[in-house]
């Protein structure tokens, strides 16, 4: 689950999208406290671009400044988790569906070979190849599309899809083969009603495992939409 814009990320991005994805699966709770030293000490760069990169995920309202404790994850709520999938899928469906009618033979045939990688990626479980694998074929598919904007706009939404938490996951990784292959079929028949339901089903399905998973760990903030 990807957008079609890969730009190289400046270093407080990249703490940033760690933090986040850390707060995403839950391996930091709601009211757990951010020091910024321990952070800098665990990811091996000084202080400065973790404070930016709280700076920024305090703006995306996953963590909160309070007085005499610093950073804090902030309460997380199990609605706001299926809003930004359910934004996903819509995106990323009308994404494919317009991929659909582009498609061209060379698009296709670079997408059955990612598919091919993939699998074998997945079959071996090498996750960070994996990842970007996943990553880069569905960058293709969106730049098929020709929306720069609404590809941008899911690039915003899928920050916050947890890539590890998924990748590590067999039954995710054999969803996501099997997802991927009712998308080509899709592509290649040019039916575009059939390669939004695809995609839509590929980003639901991680809705469900994120939010099952979130619930097992008991994350959601006390008093929260349940």
């Amino acid at each position: 689950m990807a957008s079609s814009l890969n730009p190289r990320p400046q270093l407080s991005e990249e703490v940033a999208l760690h933090i986040r994805d850390l707060i995403m699966n839950g391996t930091l709770r709601p009211g757990e406290r951010l020091r910024l030293e321990d952070l800098a000490a665990q990811l091996g760069v000084s202080i400065t671009p973790v404070r930016e990169a709280l700076l920024t995920l305090r703006g995306e309202d996953l963590v909160e400044l309070q007085p005499r404790r610093g950073y804090v994850v902030a309460p997380m709520v199990r609605q706001d988790i299926e809003d930004v999938f359910a934004l996903q899928a819509e995106l990323a469906g009308e994404l494919a569906a317009r991929a659909s009618r582009r498609s061209t033979a060379d698009q296709a045939g670079e997408l059955a070979r990612m598919q091919a990688a993939l699998r074998q990626a997945a079959a071996d479980a090498r996750l960070a190849e994996l990842e970007q694998l996943e990553f880069d074929f569905h960058r293709l598919i969106n730049r098929t599309a020709g929306a720069r904007k609404l590809a941008w706009f899911l690039h915003t939404l899928t920050r916050y899809t947890p890539a590890r938490f998924y990748s590590s996951d067999p039954a995710w990784r054999a969803n996501m083969i099997s997802d991927h292959q009712a998308l080509l079929d899709a592509l290649a028949a040019r039916d575009p009603d059939a390669a939004r339901a695809a995609m839509a089903r590929h980003f639901t399905d991680g809705a469900q495992r994120l939010v099952k998973h979130l619930d097992e760990i008991g994350v959601w903030h006390e008093g929260s939409s349940q």
